[in-house]
């Protein structure tokens, strides 16, 4: 006769393999499956729990599949009645970048091209710069302003923000604001309670229930969107929180980071990514309309530049910010300068990287010195040896703590945007790069690079290499969970 223990015991096997084969079939990743085996087996109920809170692969889900449907018809609607100049911009891409062909096909999906050339750009380097120019664009607003945010600080900026917005709907501007509602759970409760009652739609992306058990494994918005008349937008890392801005008068850490402020076609793309985010998470079916998609104010040409937009998340098809990053990446004929707060890159990225250093290209990486996480700051690490091997130049930002996202490749294309270089930012969170191909920003956000590391430690690779070893096998072993980070 079986006991009670005993049939505990086999409900409890039963219930582990029914949870590794579950793994084995919904992760498309090899690695990550690896990874979440090795916490099932090795912690059985934490890593039970943590799978099937945090591992669901939610591009097979209900959730984010109603949102695609409900996106590809936006983007049926808005090809068909507004973007009838995006094949215009395509072409003229295509014969112009015929160098860059690959990038620009590949972004180029069935529904609608995430590719303009009429487009004014201007780069932003740090809060107190970026956020000046906001405030002076929300307060020309006519019509709309849209703003979608992963982190919105109920704080000094915040709140001049929210000013100026609340203003702007009492003068009869449509107002309406996305928030991750973990990112920015301060403004949850009072902040959102007086914009709603001034006229501002404000929405959380996706409701988190438990706030304080929620953490950045999880699945969030972590874009930084603001548009406006449909014109002109904003797009980067720096989101509205007083740490972004150096304050002269004021003892805090240094905060780098890399902004756009964008006026053209592109701001028409970045519009498309909002109406997806918000009828998903607003429940509405607000649709491409002159009034949203207006005409273009006519722009000196001689200024114009090409500018792609990739943006990507649980709900895309294929993982648009990696694939794009790898191809830029793949076009490098003499140098790549990358920055990113968070190096956890994956299989794919470590190849076309190792790839451009070995094809003779010179490739520098700046990250940070100081972290908000020990071990995903200890994964990032690991991955050092094999870079440095293959003759990367690596960097450690020493002057505060950089944030900022950026690609620059032969002073010729400049990326900018608000995914990490790390598996969360290419597989589980919403993100939104911008590409621009133009060599004066390319060569501007460059120089930028250039000067960040003059506050940076060059990693000698000798020295690196000869580590102790129990400190390069810690690294190693937090490289084990590098998947989930």
């Amino acid at each position: 006769m079986i006991t009670l223990w005993a049939l505990l015991q086999i409900i409890y096997i039963l219930v582990v393999i029914v949870v590794c084969l579950r793994i084995i079939y919904d992760t498309d990743s090899f690695s990550k499956s690896l990874a979440y085996l090795l916490l099932v087996v090795l912690l059985p109920i934490f890593g039970m729990v943590f799978y099937l809170s945090f591992g669901i692969n939610y591009r097979k889900r209900k959730l984010y599949s109603k949102k695609l449907i409900i996106d590809d018809e936006l983007s049926k609607r808005l090809k068909k009645d507004i973007l009838g100049q995006s094949e215009t911009a395509l072409n003229n891409a295509r014969t112009t970048l015929k160098e860059y062909k690959k990038i620009i096909n590949m972004m180029t999906t069935e529904t609608i091209n995430s590719i303009s050339d009429i487009n004014e750009v201007e780069l932003l380097l740090n809060g107190e710069n970026k956020f000046p120019k906001v405030i002076e664009t929300l307060k020309k607003a006519k019509h709309h302003i849209h703003i979608e945010y992963y982190i919105f600080e109920n704080d000094t900026i915040g709140n001049q923000i929210v000013d100026v917005l609340i203003e702007k709907a009492k003068e009869g501007v449509e107002v309406r604001f996305i928030y991750d509602d973990f990112g920015s759970r301060s403004v949850r409760g009072k902040m959102v309670k007086r914009m709603r009652k001034a006229g501002i739609q404000a929405f959380p992306f996706h409701r988190v229930i438990f706030i304080y058990l929620a953490n950045r494994l999880n699945y969030r918005n972590h874009r930084k969107i603001i548009i406006v008349d449909g014109s002109e937008a904003f797009v980067g890392g720096i989101n509205v929180s007083d740490k972004y801005i150096n304050y002269p008068d004021r003892e805090q850490m240094y905060w780098r980071d890399t902004h756009l402020y964008l006026k053209g076609q592109s701001a028409y793309i970045l519009q498309h990514t909002f109406m997806c985010d918000w009828n998903f998470c607003a429940n509405d079916r607000m649709g491409p309309t002159v009034d949203y998609f207006p005409p273009l104010p006519e722009m000196n040409s001689n200024n114009n530049k090409v500018v792609q937009i990739a943006a990507s998340g649980p709900d895309s098809r294929v993982p648009t910010v990696l694939y794009s990053l790898i191809q830029v990446i793949n076009q490098a004929k003499e140098e790549v300068l990358i920055t990113t707060p968070y190096f956890i890159p994956g299989e794919s990225m470590m190849d076309a990287i190792s790839v451009a250093a070995l094809g003779g290209v010179k490739v520098k990486l700046l990250v940070p010195g100081i972290s908000d996480s020990k071990l995903v700051n200890a994964a990032a690490r690991s991955y050092y040896n094999d870079l440095l091997e293959v003759g990367v130049e690596i960097y450690v930002y020493q002057k505060g703590f950089v944030h900022a996202k950026t690609l620059v490749v032969d002073r010729k294309i400049a990326v900018v945007g608000t995914a990490n270089m790390d598996y969360r930012s290419f597989d589980l969170n919403f993100e939104v790069n911008a590409i621009v191909y133009d060599k004066g920003i390319a060569s501007t956000l460059g120089d930028a690079f250039y000067e960040d590391i003059q506050f940076a430690d060059y990693i000698e690779p000798k020295e690196w290499l000869d580590r102790n070893m129990g400190i390069q096998l810690m690294e190693k072993a937090a490289r084990l969970m590098s998947p989930l980070l």
